[in-house]
């Protein structure tokens, strides 16, 4: 692997795809296990750059508030509230713009490398409203209305970054224009992590509570973070992502995340033990915090804290949150380390108040126990390998259809790998990410429903849901809820793909205390073909590859 090229499968490239699909799907996965992606080190120089590039102009926009300062007097001011203010802000617009999470070679992402403002600035491009019955507004297709308001939430957040003083009227039209802009298309509110920044913005409306408020909603983040790891996904978690460390290199450590590499790829002991850890340290230390006082109660609970985001940062997870970990990180040590003093009990405004316990309580119990219904972003179940997610099967060559009749900045994945690689590593590359899915536990769903989507899989080329998601509406996050049936009526209508060109596997995420996965396949001309009901018990003890094609 040189700096710039993918890592090459570890098995015969010829060999490879003369074999039958369930043979491939094996060694994809046995492939995985001990190499991950394989992405080439320029693609971690390119998060390293924009990560340095993201802390970096937060120093910017902090400096230019007369409270605040330049980089060389960070400890003076870096606890101040209009400090966290700023980094909220700057890091709503930098991921609102495509720039964070969801950007780069990580998350099929090429050429161009982010998607995002390059998309949500054109009109023609594919959009998912929420009410896509309102006239004009409620369409799929973006509109120059939606463009100068996707325009007006940006200027007003580089309004309120370049102030010298951040006053309620630089929050106010922020805080009208995202809901608007969600109600048109909530592939923008999710992108600008509205669960998150959207509510921290609105505690700086009410002074007296700023620090109490956004002390919950940080609270909040790693609370049902932590709840949405205890299920039988997340021990699986741990080996996919570990296997794709771009630290953890060692190839000893990767087997040992599995029961019997290369035969038998189940979570093994080291993979179940770091996952219980993980949910155990995820709920310790904002406990600590909220207990701690600023002694060495807080003082631990920080480093851990600081350790446990260290650890996913240093991981790269496929969605990259790389900035989002950053703000935690930072966000913890102000809110609960210098601020210690200040209960997040004390929030004094019932209005707030009343928000608050929506956003980061009534909601995330809602999309905890009924999946279906709540984003996995706002359900704020981050990491857990319980998501919702789509397999996109394109027979012969029908995938070409998307860059003929669509209007989107970026060609097919293939397309823009061609630029740089041979046929040989664009397939690495792409045919990993089957490997990806089907390491996770609810990967396996896919044994039994891929005979049911299609009677030969040979003739069908696979692309998961992310990737399809990524060309179409410019972000892709791990949130399945964006690439289902509505997404495929869009593309359906420019497209126009026969019957058995392109079928569609909708898994949803196993609802709380629950032990199922419903699902639903679906042809893009002849729409709902089936649905049914896999259970977590039938397919806890299965290998992730299938038996047969």
């Amino acid at each position: 692997m040189s700096f710039l090229t993918p890592k090459p499968f570890p098995f015969d490239y010829d060999d490879w795809k003369k074999r039958p699909f369930h043979e491939r799907a094996k060694m994809l996965c046995q492939a995985w296990a001990v190499q991950g992606y394989g992405a080439p080190a320029s693609a971690y120089l390119f998060y390293i750059l924009k990560i340095a590039l993201f802390i970096w102009l937060w120093f910017v926009f902090a400096a230019q508030s007369t409270e605040l300062g330049t980089w060389r007097e960070v400890s003076s001011w870096w606890f101040k509230p209009e400090a966290l203010l700023k980094a909220i802000l700057w890091s709503m617009v930098f991921e609102g713009m495509g720039m964070a999470s969801g950007s780069g070679p990580l998350t099929a992402r090429y050429l161009p490398p982010f998607g995002g403002i390059f998309y949500f600035l054109r009109p023609g491009t594919i959009k998912m409203p929420y009410l896509p019955q309102i006239p004009y507004l409620g369409g799929h297709k973006r509109t120059w209305v939606d463009v100068i308001l996707y325009l007006a939430f940006i200027g007003s957040i580089f309004r309120a970054l370049l102030a010298t003083t951040v006053e309620t009227t630089h929050l106010i039209p922020i805080i009208v224009l995202l809901p608007i802009l969600a109600l048109l298309d909530r592939t923008i509110f999710l992108a600008s992590r509205g669960e998150h920044y959207f509510i921290a913005t609105i505690c700086f409306l009410f002074p007296e509570s700023v620090i109490p408020g956004t002390k919950a909603v940080w609270w909040a983040v790693w609370f049902w973070a932590a709840t949405s790891k205890i299920n039988r996904h997340f021990p699986s978690v741990i080996g996919v992502m570990v296997s794709n460390s771009g630290i953890l290199r060692f190839e000893g450590l990767r087997k040992a995340l599995y029961k019997d590499y290369p035969n038998d790829l189940r979570p093994g002991r080291l993979a179940t033990t770091m996952a219980h850890m993980g949910t155990v340290t995820e709920y310790a230390f904002p406990i600590l915090l909220v207990l701690g006082d600023g002694g060495p109660i807080t003082i631990i609970a920080l480093v851990i804290m600081l350790g446990f985001h260290t650890f996913i940062t240093s991981n790269v997870p496929m969605a990259v949150p790389l900035e989002w970990n950053f703000m935690m990180v930072y966000g913890g040590f102000v809110l609960f380390g210098y601020h210690a003093g200040t209960s997040v009990f004390t929030i004094s405004d019932p209005l707030l108040a009343g928000l608050i316990i929506t956003a980061v309580v009534i909601l995330p119990i809602i999309g905890n126990l009924f999946p279906a219904w709540v984003s996995f972003l706002i359900s704020m179940r981050y990491y857990a390998g319980n998501w919702a997610y789509g397999v996109w099967l394109f027979k012969g060559d029908s995938e070409e259809k998307l860059n003929q009749h669509l209007v989107k900045p970026a060609s097919t994945i293939p397309h823009q790998l061609s630029r740089f690689y041979s046929q040989q590593t664009i397939d690495s590359l792409l045919e990993m990410v089957i490997g990806f899915r089907m390491m996770h536990l609810h990967g396996r769903v896919l044994h039994h429903l891929i005979p049911k989507a299609v009677d030969n899989i040979e003739e069908y080329v696979w692309r998961d849901g992310e990737l399809v998601c990524g060309v179409v509406l410019g972000w892709n996050f791990g949130d399945g809820h964006l690439h289902r049936e509505p997404m495929l009526e869009a593309i359906q209508a420019d497209c126009n793909f026969e019957s058995g060109e392109l079928r569609c596997i909708f898994v949803e995420s196993q609802p709380f205390g629950q032990g199922y996965h419903d699902w639903r396949i679906v042809d893009a001309k002849d729409g709902l073909l089936g649905s049914g009901r896999t259970y977590v018990d039938d397919i806890i003890d299965l290998q992730p590859w299938p038996t047969s094609s």
